[in-house]
């Protein structure tokens, strides 16, 4: 479960994406000490952070100098200014992301998900493969192959795929593949995420790889 901290002066502003990120099953932190916030984020060691630029004493970009002393954690900057030089000063601070407000809750996750997964789920690691009893997963070709036999994924299949694999002592709920598959503004529905596992369920099939994913019922899957 992913920790997003939330650095939002406005409560109303703040409560609504701390109960959004609640729904997506995220651990959110809303915050109201505005200066102890360095301390804050080294005791909830947060996986985000979620940084307005209008705050009291300090503003965000002050913050964001400050976290990155101390933190390489990944910081979308969420503000009502729209100056370009606002948005260039957020990124040469040591910003991720930014969202102008007014925002739809769709975007904020959709930019917050990608982010979690670019930095976290999906690294690049020097070894390109990830293994489970035997059947090997290419992170750089997109491929799986087991004994003599190689198939190429689509982007979906590899990203469930790959959650999987990373995760495979782990039942993996669908909320939590949802999200990693919505990397855009469109919504992965249920039935798109059924269609996505049938496929995959097919050619793991030809690979002679019957039950290799496990339906756990009402909590999501797991690998045999």
């Amino acid at each position: 479960m992913y920790k997003i901290m939330i650095v939002e002066d406005d409560p109303k502003i703040s409560h609504i994406i701390f109960e959004h990120l609640k729904k997506w099953r995220f651990k959110p932190l809303e915050t109201k000490e505005f200066d102890r916030l360095e301390h804050l984020l080294f005791e909830f060691n947060p996986d985000l952070v979620l940084l307005d630029i209008n705050l009291p004493d300090y503003d965000g970009f002050y913050w964001c100098s400050k976290f990155r002393q101390i933190s390489k954690v990944p910081i979308i900057f969420i503000s009502s200014r729209t100056e370009t030089m606002d948005i260039v000063m957020a990124m040469n601070m040591g910003g991720d992301d930014f969202i102008q407000k007014p925002f739809s809750l769709e975007v904020l996750m959709a930019k917050i998900t990608a982010l979690l997964r670019r930095t976290y789920t999906y690294q690049q690691e020097e070894n390109p493969y990830l293994e489970h009893k035997g059947v090997m997963l290419n992170m750089n070709k997109r491929s799986l192959r087991h004994l003599d036999n190689e198939i190429a994924l689509t982007k979906n299949e590899y990203l469930i795929l790959s959650l999987l694999m990373r995760k495979k002592e782990s039942v993996v709920s669908r909320d939590e593949i949802m999200q990693a598959l919505w990397e855009s503004e469109n919504f992965i529905d249920d039935n798109t995420l059924t269609v996505n596992i049938a496929r995959l369920r097919r050619k793991l099939d030809d690979l002679g790889l019957k039950d290799f994913i496990v339906t756990k019922k009402r909590l999501g899957y797991i690998l045999s």
